[in-house]
């Protein structure tokens, strides 16, 4: 039988970031053979995830992380738990990780098949599945392309990319600031024509009943209900919706203030819970 030495269980632990009393009974199941140990340890991860596959995984981290260039970006939430794992160092710090790594991929399943440290992505969150004893998995997903992007995190809890037409003077604070305003206001599409047509539908249904409730002419519906769109365009969609911090204008408005020919081109907000 192999003996098990204190620095076995620690580099055990450094390449797995399980505890050390599970490195310790790892590697003495597999008499000292690493390679079996650390399988052992992500068969243990399996049978915890598929243990807890039903439980609801609402607490994490959300990330933005955006290139050199500023012209690409991606956001996602790493999914736990409880607010408690959610808020550790060591799993914000392997969101950001994985973040970074996300950056480099198109699609979320390109993402989750990539190679993070000898391992797929896959594999590692099934992993710490087993090491925190919580349901791990990446909710969220999401790239954003542009002439320039800018992002802003809230409180760990939503992550947002903003995309504006060009880099010019004042890009970044402007591409934050209407960032900060998507996490506030949770548009449901950049402008009205992302807004999709079943939504829109549904709206003008809303806004007849309402009219005939109020006792208005079946003639007048079509235009009063009209009217009521562009109203619930105004309230949610990002670039028409009034700033947050100056009420006077429109996000379109406040960042043609930044530069004349200035546009917000996409955006991209992710959220716990």
């Amino acid at each position: 039988m192999a003996t098990i030495t204190a620095a076995d269980v620690n580099k055990l632990r450094t390449i797995t970031g399980a505890g050390m009393m599970d490195c310790k009974k790892a590697l003495v199941e597999a008499d000292g053979d690493f390679d079996l140990a650390i399988e052992n340890l992500r068969k243990k991860g399996q049978k915890v995830a598929a243990n807890r596959s039903d439980r609801e995984s609402t607490e994490g981290a959300a990330i933005a992380v955006v290139n050199a260039d500023k012209t690409e970006g991606v956001v996602i939430t790493l999914n736990c738990e409880t607010d408690f794992v959610g808020k550790n160092e060591g799993f914000v710090k392997l969101a950001t990780d994985l973040a970074n790594l996300a950056l480099n991929h198109a699609t979320k399943e390109s993402f989750l098949a990539a190679d993070f440290n000898g391992i797929t992505v896959s594999e590692k969150l099934i992993e710490q599945t087993g090491v925190i004893g919580e349901k791990i998995e990446i909710g969220s997903f999401e790239k954003l392309s542009g002439a320039f992007i800018g992002s802003y995190v809230h409180s760990g809890k939503i992550a947002v990319l903003v995309a504006l037409s060009a880099n010019v003077a004042g890009a970044e604070e402007a591409a934050k600031n209407v960032a900060m305003q998507a996490a506030a206001m949770n548009p449901i599409a950049l402008d009205e024509t992302g807004v999709d047509a079943s939504i829109i539908e549904k709206e003008v249904e809303i806004a007849k009943d309402q009219l005939r409730q109020e006792g208005k002419p079946e003639a007048m519906l079509d235009n009063i209900a009209k009217g009521k769109i562009q109203r619930f365009f105004k309230d949610n969609t990002l670039v028409n919706q009034d700033y947050i911090k100056d009420g006077s204008m429109s996000v379109s408005a406040y960042v043609k203030s930044v530069d004349a020919g200035l546009t917000v081109t996409g955006f991209k907000r992710v959220a716990l819970g």
